[in-house]
């Protein structure tokens, strides 16, 4: 365990975010995005299942045993925190443990849009951070979530597996919910939170359609809930949402998403041109009236458009905010443009300012 903690506390001295430990295999860390070997001994399948002992508890171990996977939340001494997972790899078990930040930035400090400190001050409604694994989607939901608990008197209720980011109350009252230890399931969670008294709800994920259900019966009920979903963009959220109800029941979710959607956030962290990090590539759909009509009528298709020339209305695609990053010289063109969905019209935004208004794109 001495080796363990040792390597779990030079991530942050190091800058790095995740730690991988494998049978067969040294220990490697993930600094500013890039995999590194941090130690030169190589861990044992048996030094895997003795740290499986030693952290997870009994149901923990059930749900390893069962489903091949078990996550936790867990503190070192030094007072770090950290994410973790076991997972099972040709038999063997392997571990990957993310650092999780013991202060919550601001938006500025990482670097996000400004205009997305509206959403932490919305009465109701749902909103949506999405993007790939290891996107910062959790962290930009633990700084919205603090800027509610440091300025407003709220009941904040999150429901998590594991519990990432632990908020000690300022202005609000914190509960929080992990799956494993205070509920079975998050469907089950949102649901017993009708009677727990929340003004804002944070689900970790979701991961099923009776979870999704749930979220939009606490949305429409007057309450301001965050979650996350495992897409790409922003269009791709709002699609997937919908999708994942039986075919008889999407009309029904399509309205019903279109009365509560107020924002769908998709991020994607990018190497920096100075290579000191990474920094953040945004796309920001907002719940206006025209977005609004083209969720209810299935008009998904059209989303991209509307966020293309709602600028002033606090939107933007991620080629506009590529386009920005790269006129910043904050990431390097030649990363960004092979990132862009349309190439050509990444080079006009480059010309132009960045800043197209109506359909700017040739």
């Amino acid at each position: 365990m001495d080796v363990f903690h040792s390597l779990l506390d030079s991530l942050p001295t190091n800058g790095a975010s995740d730690l991988h430990l494998g049978a067969g295999r040294v220990a490697h860390a993930r600094v500013h995005g890039e995999l590194q070997a941090c130690d030169e001994r190589p861990w044992s399948a048996a030094d895997l299942e003795d740290l499986a002992q030693a952290l997870l508890d009994p149901p923990r171990q059930g749900a390893l045993r069962q489903s091949g996977s078990a996550d936790l939340g867990y503190g070192t001494a030094s007072g770090y925190r950290y994410r973790i997972n076991f997972f099972r790899s040709l038999g063997a078990l392997a571990l990957v443990a993310r650092h999780l930040p013991e202060r919550f930035a601001s938006l500025a400090e990482l670097m996000l849009p400004p205009g997305l400190k509206e959403l932490a001050y919305l009465p109701s409604g749902l909103v949506l951070v999405t993007g790939v694994t290891g996107s910062g989607k959790s962290t930009t939901l633990a700084t919205l979530i603090h800027e509610i608990n440091a300025h407003m008197a709220r009941h904040i209720l999150t429901i998590e597996d594991p519990v990432e980011f632990v908020h000690k109350p300022v202005k609000s009252l914190i509960s929080h919910r992990e799956l494993g230890t205070d509920t079975p399931d998050f469907a089950l969670a949102v649901r017993a939170a009708m009677r727990e008294d929340p003004d804002v709800i944070l689900v970790g994920e979701l991961r099923d359609t009776e979870t999704m259900r749930a979220a939009l019966t606490a949305a429409e009920t007057g309450h301001l809930v965050f979650s996350t979903l495992h897409t790409a963009d922003a269009v791709g959220a709002t699609e997937r949402f919908i999708g994942a109800f039986p075919g008889e029941e999407q009309d029904l979710a399509r309205h019903r998403l279109s009365l509560v959607m107020k924002a769908v956030v998709a991020q994607q962290l990018l190497p920096r041109a100075d290579r000191k990090g990474r920094v953040p590539a945004v796309e920001i759909l907002r719940g206006t009236t025209a977005v609004i009509n083209l969720i209810a009528s299935g008009r998904t298709s059209q989303l991209y458009s509307a966020m293309e020339s709602g600028m002033e209305l606090g939107m933007q695609t991620y080629d506009q905010s590529l386009t920005q990053l790269a006129r910043d010289k904050l990431v390097a063109v030649e990363l960004a443009r092979p990132l862009a969905r349309n190439a050509d019209g990444f080079d006009w935004l480059m010309k132009n300012g960045g800043k197209p208004t109506g359909n700017a794109r040739p």
